[in-house]
Parts: structure tokens; C-alpha cells; sequence
């Protein structure tokens, strides 16, 4: 059984920094895609950015510029380095990949790591 294992969450005052990690039990050449998304209270879970095997990224408008996704495929870890950080970024992030074994795709979810941003 895959595990997503999310760390590096905390509190943080406007402006500043946190790296979040991702890190997973299996090779991550098997995942397609892996990806970051938030659910703050109250709303729905939203993709905030996503990263293919092959390295290409795609990430939320209102985090562009300010987040940067990575993968680091031999230590079986993704990141999310958020920089700027606004109040409307406290949520909780999950880490999400998928993969396709025998023509079923396969999604997983880490635990979830709260953002919490001090205004």
C-alpha cells in the first residue's frame, strides 16, 4: 500500500516562508502526476499546483510567482516552497499522486498538514 506522508506545515506571520514535504513510500517513476491541493474551512479542496513525471508544472493563479512545486525522485519526495504568504493561504495541504497499474488509475492522498497565515 502507497503512503503520502505531508511535514513542514506550522504558523506563519504574512510575508513569509514555509517548504512543505511529500513524502512517499514507492517509486515515484510510477506516478503520472503528483500534485498539492488545500481545503481551507468552509471550501472546497482546491489543486494548488501539480508536477508531472516528466517535470512539467501547472499551478493555481493565486499562487503563481509565489509557490514552487518539485519532485526529487531518487529521495521519494515532493515539495511545495511557498513564499509570500497571504492569510487566504491558511489551509490544510494535501499531497495527491496518481498512477495507472493495469490500465486503472490509482489515486492517493497524504493525511493533510495545516497552514496557518498571521495577518
Amino acid at each position: 500500500q502507497v503512503q503520502l506522508v505531508e511535514s513542514g506545515g506550522g504558523l506563519v506571520q504574512a510575508g513569509g516562508s514555509l517548504r512543505l514535504s511529500c513524502a512517499v513510500s514507492a517509486s515515484m517513476f510510477s506516478f503520472n502526476s503528483m500534485a498539492w491541493y488545500r481545503q481551507a474551512p468552509g471550501k472546497q479542496r482546491e489543486l494548488v499546483a501539480s508536477i508531472t513525471v516528466g517535470g512539467s508544472t501547472t499551478y493555481a493563479d493565486s499562487v503563481k510567482g509565489r509557490f514552487t512545486i518539485t519532485r526529487d525522485n531518487a529521495n521519494l519526495t515532493m515539495y511545495l516552497q511557498m513564499n509570500s504568504l497571504k492569510p487566504e493561504d491558511t489551509a490544510v495541504y494535501y499531497c495527491f499522486a496518481i498512477r495507472a497499474r493495469l490500465g486503472v488509475q490509482q489515486p492517493y492522498w497524504g493525511q493533510g498538514t495545516q497552514v496557518t497565515v498571521s495577518s
